[in-house]
């Protein structure tokens, strides 16, 4: 938002461009020289493989079901060697397949642990294939999977990771924001098929419908291409646990997957992603899987598979134990290697309806998650439209982009006024900023004062007024904020403001008050205002002492607020300190005056 707070910052930067840049560059020199060359993450595990016949398909590539196999136990490798102990497999995130890898190439794996929680640990994932003959690399995917530390006789508490790099930083901060959306993934499906409109039949059901331009009458009942199969779980099948090896199962799961895709595509079908593998419980040696597949859902390039594995032993048959599941998402390749455009399924009534809406939903998650979480921050726009099928989306980017802004290395002091510190940053399209003071308020009490916009006016003459659009969930709210008319703007400027707030995960995280623009159809540009925008701003609260909090405030600013560049900096460093310090006033005069509505947080 266009406060003093993101605009005065930016003509301090340029005060000192070309000196901050020296400094910045010789203090990432010096780091890397801390760090030394050979630097490596202590839990960091590398495998290679060569891409041999028998790990490839009928196309001479190399099986994703192999491929899967290799991910699982490097990853696994990676999880013991911090947690001391065996690990099992609990999930493993969503999956997208980059490139496909041919006979004699070489896959390159790498994983290490992000971050270690109570008895879980996030690891991250990274596949590439490589050319031996041309020294050409490509990346193939990237995968964050959570494992289970687990000892029979005694409670598994795991050591906090140290991170020492900028990106294990980043990681580290972003991985409790990716724990929270799992545990919320299977309430945004439900919400989303609630409240929004997801189709509820094909459109050869609607009278002169044909929304995608298919031929509507060629369709297949989705019991076509039903699968089940069944393994038996042998010794050569167990990891060292005697548990049946998660990497094996889940090349098990592609298998009958793939199965139900050539079905109805009548093709040998590429595997494009894979949505969350989700492991229920074990299963042993002696134990029989029963996989099942079916197609839940063909749109127009692509279909959705839907998986599940059951297992039971021998003297129990009729007592099985649902272990795993996923979604995997096919596309039929041309010579040209486009996609090829699919027949529409018919879904069973029932159930089959059931699978086939939820299908609907899964891929608008994956086309929103995919625009806003996966997108770099320079090729986003600034302003997302908000719905509710992507607000836990568009929640986590607000948290892990602040997050991230938080974590970098190369932050340059550049002013200090009464213990008040400016601290600048200047690389690509961005120039951020932070501010940074310690304040005798209770961290939990500044929180939750700051937290509430509708206060802000109280100690920031920048926000002339502040409206609750839409309170979303107990961490999220959207705001309308208007500013009053800066000097040489002829009218104010207006935001429409996505709040996000985050509790610590440990004793190490700070509290989060993170904030973006978005749009709103009922907030849409008024010739009344000129419509502002903010990619990422906010506050961060650590606590210092039984009564002392350090506050942070961090704004990234876009070559938008350029403008608003000055030779005045002395001045306008002078309402920068002003303003920060009538924000610890605010904090001081209402220490035991809660707002209302957050107490119950």
């Amino acid at each position: 938002m266009t406060s003093v707070i993101e605009s005065q910052g930016i003509a301090s930067v340029f005060s000192n461009r070309t000196s901050r840049k020296s400094a910045s560059r010789a203090q990432t020199a010096r780091g890397a020289m801390a760090d030394g060359e050979g630097y490596r993450h202590p839990t960091e595990v590398q495998m290679s493989q060569l891409v041999l016949p028998c790990h490839t398909n009928q196309r001479g590539e190399l099986s994703v079901g192999q491929l899967l196999k290799w991910i699982d136990t490097t990853a696994c490798l990676s999880a013991e060697r911090h947690a001391g102990c065996p690990c099992v497999t609990a999930s493993m995130d969503d999956i997208y397949f980059e490139h496909t890898i041919s006979v004699g190439q070489v896959v390159n794996i790498k994983a290490k642990v992000n971050r270690a929680f109570n008895s879980s640990m996030e690891v991250g994932i990274q596949v590439a294939s490589e050319d031996l003959c041309s020294e050409k690399q490509w990346t193939v995917c990237k995968a964050l999977a959570t494992f289970v530390a687990h000892r029979e006789l005694s409670k598994v508490k795991l050591k906090q990771i140290t991170p020492r790099t900028e990106e294990e930083k980043m990681e580290h901060s972003v991985a409790a924001e990716r724990r929270r959306m799992r545990l919320l993934y299977a309430d945004t499906i439900k919400d989303l098929l609630a409240n929004c409109a997801i189709q509820d039949v094909p459109p050869s059901a609607l009278p002169g419908s044909d929304l995608e331009s298919r031929d509507c009458s060629c369709m297949v009942p989705a019991e076509k291409t039903r699968v089940e199969s069944v393994e038996l779980v042998l010794p050569p099948h167990a990891n060292h646990q005697g548990n049946t090896f998660g990497g094996q199962i889940m090349a098990w799961m592609e298998n009958v997957a793939t199965i139900a895709a050539s079905r109805l595509c009548r093709a040998h079908p590429t595997l494009k992603a894979i949505e969350m593998f989700h492991f229920r419980g074990p299963s042993q040696v002696g134990d029989r899987l029963v996989l099942k597949a079916i197609v839940n859902n063909a749109f127009k390039h692509s279909m959705e598979v839907g998986v599940c594995v059951e297992a039971y032993r021998q003297e129990a048959e009729t007592h099985r134990r649902h272990i795993n599941s996923a979604f995997m998402t096919f596309v039929v390749l041309d010579a040209d290697d486009q996609p090829r455009t699919l027949p529409w399924i018919q879904p069973q009534p029932g159930d089959g309806e059931r699978r086939y809406r939820e299908a609907s939903a899964r891929k608008k998650i994956r086309l929103d998650r995919k625009y806003i979480v996966s997108c770099k921050q320079a090729e986003m726009p600034l302003s997302v439209p908000w719905d509710p099928s992507n607000q836990v989306y568009l929640s986590y980017n607000n948290v892990s982009s602040l997050k991230m802004l938080v974590a970098k290395d190369n932050w340059a002091l550049s002013s200090e006024v009464n213990q008040v510190r400016l601290y600048t940053l200047e690389e690509d399209k961005f120039l951020s900023f932070h501010m940074e003071m310690s304040v005798h308020v209770d961290t939990t009490q500044a929180f939750l004062l700051l937290s509430d916009l509708l206060r802000r006016p109280e100690w920031d003459k920048h926000y002339r007024s502040v409206e609750l659009v839409l309170q979303v969930d107990e961490d999220d709210a959207i705001y309308h904020v208007i500013s009053p008319v800066l000097s040489g703007d002829t009218k104010p400027q207006d935001f429409v403001i996505l709040a996000s707030r985050r509790k610590p995960c440990d004793n190490r995280d700070p509290y989060v008050i993170a904030m973006r623009s978005v749009t709103l159809p009922t907030h849409p540009e008024t010739p009344a205002y000129r419509r502002g925008e903010t990619i990422c701003s906010g506050f961060c609260f650590w606590r210092e002492g039984d009564q002392l909090t350090k506050v942070s405030y961090y704004n990234q600013a876009t070559p938008g607020f350029l403008n608003y560049v000055t030779t005045n900096v002395a001045g306008l460093s002078s309402e920068f300190y002003t303003t920060f310090k009538a924000c610890e006033q605010f904090l001081l005069d209402n220490r035991s005056d809660l707002a209302p509505s957050l107490q119950t947080l």
